[in-house]
């Protein structure tokens, strides 16, 4: 089912509803607007890499929208348009590097001609009813809908050299996944991850290594060129 999240998101980019869930070369499209295809990714960029990869191929021109969560405030009632019997605002955190969280199973796709990807913080709220009793849930909740507070602020990536400028200013070189992670304040593993995807996008190599841990040196050569990674290893 949609959330009110999606549809307030497709009517910030769109505006028109007719442009809005729009049938293009076999995909529903969230919504086209001078000839440019939007599509708003809550969920995984795995589930449209292989739609967005083919809709590139035939020649459009493709913005997808990637909504962070910068605060959620979490609103359960005790059943569907009852009482509100908490409010509380989740620990979740999310800022513009942990998108490559997600972005690791993108990078077969991004970064390429005519392909924009927005990141967009936003503050959410999410609306939680008790669960079913006929149904075994875990979190003791369902979901019932999420909707947009406001959006805090907005990322957009084109380009290897947008990837390296999300990087801390301050990184040695060469540098690792440790110098990524405490100048960056982000755990290790998700250090782990930016890497991953500045190397599949060529924006940086291993040029050594230190005890475990891999060295790293920026690729600076015609760094604004984005990569058909088609041909990529």
């Amino acid at each position: 089912m949609e959330t009110s999240l999606h549809r307030q998101f497709k009517a910030i980019y769109a505006g028109d509803e007719h442009a809005q869930e729009v049938a293009v070369d076999g995909y529903r499209i969230d919504a086209v607007v001078e000839g440019r295809l939007i599509e708003i990714q809550q969920s995984s960029l795995s589930a449209i890499r292989d739609k967005v990869r083919k809709l590139l191929d035939r020649g459009h021109e493709i913005l997808v929208v990637k909504p962070l969560v910068a605060r959620k405030l979490l609103i359960k009632r005790d059943r569907k348009r009852g009482k509100i019997v908490s409010r509380r605002y989740s620990p979740l955190r999310e800022s513009f590097l942990s998108a490559f969280v997600d972005l690791v199973h993108f990078m077969g796709v991004f970064p390429r001609p005519r392909l924009q990807l927005e990141l967009v913080r936003a503050e959410i709220e999410e609306h939680r009813l008790p669960p079913l009793k006929r149904r075994r849930n875990r979190k003791g909740y369902r979901v019932e809908d999420k909707s947009l507070a406001r959006i805090v602020d907005r990322l957009t990536l084109e380009t290897r050299t947008d990837l390296i400028e999300m990087l801390p200013t301050d990184l040695p070189a060469p540098f690792s996944t440790d110098d990524i992670a405490g100048l960056a304040n982000i755990p290790r593993w998700q250090a782990q991850k930016v890497a991953y995807c500045l190397r599949k996008a060529r924006a940086i190599q291993q040029v050594g290594k230190t005890g475990n841990s891999l060295l790293y040196e920026l690729i600076l050569d015609d760094p604004h060129a984005t990569i058909d990674l088609r041909s990529a290893a």
